[in-house]
């Protein structure tokens, strides 16, 4: 319930208004907001990641957005890694969509995470724990995500830098619709290859 409070609370214009404000502190809010997406997952990816350039320019944009969101991931994967025993966590391993990640991960872990970090949208937060229960490589873990991070963050932000062109062209609004059905698409894509190919189910998701 309170993470719904936060989503509902962290607007567009309220994430806009707070990196604004905080902008003298340089790259600390851009990078902030980004490396929280790790831990509160129903921030808004696009937007943020969308407002950082917007706030920053292109090149700053990105790279903060880019720090942020691989910081995050890192500090998830190896906090997971570090704790897989728990029962807990042993526990939740055991649920569907969690085991079916796991098993793709040790399957093809560099590929599996790689590609789903290409796009804004996608269960990141039980990717980047199953790759910590499953064991991965931090090496590859940090090559597949940086890598995939960096070609999502770098398109998002270039929408973001340029605003003003789609308030002058709303009907290039399209294009980023489409980018993220497109997105959308992939990834259940993505998920149903790995599932066939580890002889289980489409992930489904939440």
């Amino acid at each position: 319930m309170y993470l719904l409070d936060i989503s509902s609370w962290l607007t567009e214009e309220r994430l806009r208004v707070l990196l604004e404000q905080y902008r003298t502190l340089g790259p600390l809010p851009g990078i902030g907001l980004t490396f929280m997406k790790s831990f509160v997952p129903p921030l808004p990816t696009i937007a943020i990641v969308g407002l950082n350039g917007a706030v920053y320019g292109l090149w700053l944009g990105f790279l903060y957005s880019w720090l942020g969101l691989v910081a995050g991931c890192a500090v998830t994967f190896l906090i997971i890694r570090k704790i897989a025993s728990h029962p807990y966590l042993q526990k939740w391993a055991r649920r569907p969509k969690v085991a079916r990640s796991m098993t793709w991960v040790r399957q093809s872990g560099f590929s599996y995470v790689f590609l789903l970090s290409l796009f804004p949208v996608g269960p990141f937060v039980v990717i980047n724990m199953a790759a910590g229960l499953a064991g991965m490589r931090l090496r590859s873990y940090l090559l597949a995500i940086g890598a995939g991070k960096a070609i999502m963050v770098f398109a998002v932000s270039y929408i973001g830098n340029d605003v003003q062109r789609f308030i002058r062209s709303p009907w290039e609004i399209i294009y980023v619709l489409l980018f993220i059905g497109l997105s959308l698409w992939c990834v259940k894509t993505i998920e149903a290859r790995f599932a066939r190919a580890a002889g289980g189910d489409p992930l489904h998701h939440e």
